[in-house]
C-alpha cells in the first residue's frame, strides 16, 4: 500500500496573498466598529424606553468608537486620502465600497446625537439623529463581516453563513457590556436585555460556524480557528462571554457583578474579533487550506456528474 501523499506547495510558497492589514490597526476597527453601531441601536432604544443615563453613555460610546475606528482604518490605509477616494464611486457590489460610504453617512448623525445629548440643545434634531444612527446601527455593526468574507482568504470566505451572525452578536455583546460596565444597575436593564441576546446569539453562532467548517471536505478549516495564537484567543473569549453572558442574566442589582460581567463582554468582543483576524491571516499563509478543499470539491462534483451519467438510460 502506498501511503496518501501529504500536500505541498510549489517551494512552499502560498498560494494566495495574504492580507497586508496590520495589527492593531484593523482588529480595533472590526471591534470598534461594532461597539459603535450596536451602542446606537442601544442608545435609541434607552431613549424609547426613558433610561436617560444609558442613553446618554450608550450616544457617547458610539461617537468615540466610531472615531476611533475611523482613525485605525486610516491608519491602516496609511493617509486621509485613501479613505475619500474610495467615496468616488458607489459599488452596491462591494461590500468596501458599501462600507466606506456608510462610515460617511453614519459618523455625523452618531456625532450630531452625541452633542446634542451632551450640550441639551436642538432636541428635535438630536432626536432625528439618535434615530438615523439607530437605523444605520446594525448595517455598521456587521458590513466588516462581508467584508473579510468577501476575500480569497480560505478561513473567511468559507465562514460566509455565519460570521454576520458572530459579528451581531459580539457588536451587541459589546455594547451592553459597556453600558453595565458604566451605568447603575437600575438604569441598566436595556443594556443587560442586549449584552444577554448578544452573547447568546454569538456562542451560537460561533459553534455552528466551527461546526461546519469541521465538516468541510478534505480539510478542516475549523483547524485555524483552533491552533496557534488565535485558537487560544478565541478560547479564552468563549470563556468570557460565557461568564458575562451568566453575570449579565443573573447579576441583578449588584453593581460589582454588572460591572465585571460588562468588562468581560466588551474584553470577548475584542478578543473576538482578533482571533478571528488571526486565524484568517493563517489559513491565507498555509497553502493546504486553500488548495486541499478546491481539490476534494473537484472530485466530489466530478463523481457526482459521474454517477448522474452512469444512471441515464442508454438509447
Amino acid at each position: 500500500m502506498v501511503p496518501d501523499a501529504e500536500f505541498t506547495s510549489y517551494y512552499g510558497r502560498p498560494v494566495i496573498k495574504e492580507p497586508v492589514w496590520e495589527v492593531p490597526d484593523v482588529p480595533a476597527y472590526l471591534f470598534l466598529g461594532g461597539l459603535a453601531g450596536a451602542s446606537s441601536v442601544l442608545a435609541a432604544g434607552a431613549q424609547l424606553a426613558g433610561y436617560r443615563e444609558l442613553t446618554r453613555i450608550s450616544k457617547v460610546a458610539a461617537l468615540g468608537a466610531i472615531t476611533l475606528s475611523g482613525v485605525a482604518l486610516v491608519h491602516d490605509l496609511g493617509r486621509p486620502g485613501r479613505f475619500l477616494n474610495m467615496l468616488r464611486v458607489f459599488k452596491p457590489s462591494s461590500p468596501m465600497s458599501v462600507g466606506s460610504w456608510l462610515l460617511a453617512g453614519y459618523g455625523p448623525v452618531a456625532g450630531a446625537a452625541a452633542l446634542a445629548e451632551v450640550t441639551g440643545t436642538f432636541p428635535r434634531a438630536g432626536a432625528a439623529a439618535t434615530a438615523g444612527a439607530g437605523l444605520l446601527g446594525p448595517a455598521i455593526a456587521t458590513y466588516t463581516a462581508a467584508l473579510i468574507c468577501d476575500t480569497a482568504v480560505p478561513a473567511w470566505h468559507e465562514a460566509h453563513r455565519e460570521m454576520p451572525y458572530v459579528f451581531a452578536g459580539s457588536a451587541a455583546s459589546a455594547a451592553g457590556g459597556l453600558g453595565l460596565l458604566l451605568t447603575r444597575p437600575a438604569d441598566a436593564q436595556p443594556a443587560r436585555n442586549l449584552a444577554v441576546l448578544g452573547a447568546s446569539v454569538e456562542l451560537v453562532a460561533k459553534r455552528a460556524l466551527m461546526s461546519r467548517l469541521a465538516a468541510t471536505p478534505g480539510q478542516s478549516l475549523a483547524e485555524p480557528y483552533e491552533r496557534g495564537q488565535a485558537g487560544v484567543v478565541l478560547r479564552v473569549a468563549e470563556v468570557l462571554t460565557a461568564g458575562g453572558l451568566a453575570g449579565a442574566a443573573l447579576g441583578g442589582r449588584s453593581r460589582a457583578v454588572s460591572a465585571l460581567s460588562g468588562a468581560a463582554l466588551v474584553a470577548a468582543s475584542a478578543m473576538t474579533r482578533y482571533g478571528i483576524f488571526q486565524a484568517g491571516m493563517a489559513s491565507a499563509r498555509d497553502p493546504k487550506y486553500v488548495i486541499v478543499p478546491q481539490r476534494t470539491r473537484r472530485e466530489h462534483a466530478e463523481r457526482s456528474r459521474g454517477n448522474v451519467t452512469s444512471s441515464r438510460p442508454s438509447a
